[in-house]
């Protein structure tokens, strides 16, 4: 018997099937859902969705600005649009490693789960210095 091993359940066994179930998506979060607000996987989805454009959107719309306004002036703007591509970097790639068919994996979900609203937060108020 290993230090391991207490003769009831096998540790190692049972974290490599955790980890395993985690990965493939058959397990539930810990806490009761997903996000920070307890979700529904689904739920969640279209949360997420919801942040993906939004966030995609304000970075089109400072593209346009700054093509017609220059950088000159708005040094608040870039600030918050650095800010802002910064706090959606695990939104992102998941996005992109989504549309090349790449695996996405747990660790990369848990960082959008946890990020998720600073992506939210940060492109709201991008909009708010673009005047909407």
């Amino acid at each position: 018997m290993t230090k391991w091993n207490t003769g009831l359940v096998n540790f190692p066994g049972l974290m490599l099937m955790s980890v395993t179930l985690m990965l493939s998506g058959c397990a539930t979060p810990f806490f009761g859902g997903y996000g920070a607000h307890g979700q529904t996987r689904e739920e969640f989805t279209r949360y997420v969705e919801g942040v993906f454009r939004l966030q995609n959107s304000m970075t089109s719309e400072i593209m346009e600005f700054l093509e017609t306004e220059g950088t000159k002036n708005h040094v608040d703007l870039l600030k918050a649009e650095q800010y802002m591509q910064e706090a959606c970097g695990p939104l992102n790639e998941y996005a992109s490693r989504e549309s090349e068919g790449l695996n996405i994996g747990f660790f990369l979900s848990r960082r959008v789960e946890k990020s998720a609203i600073d992506c939210e937060q940060a492109a709201q108020k991008v909009k708010l210095l673009l005047g909407h």
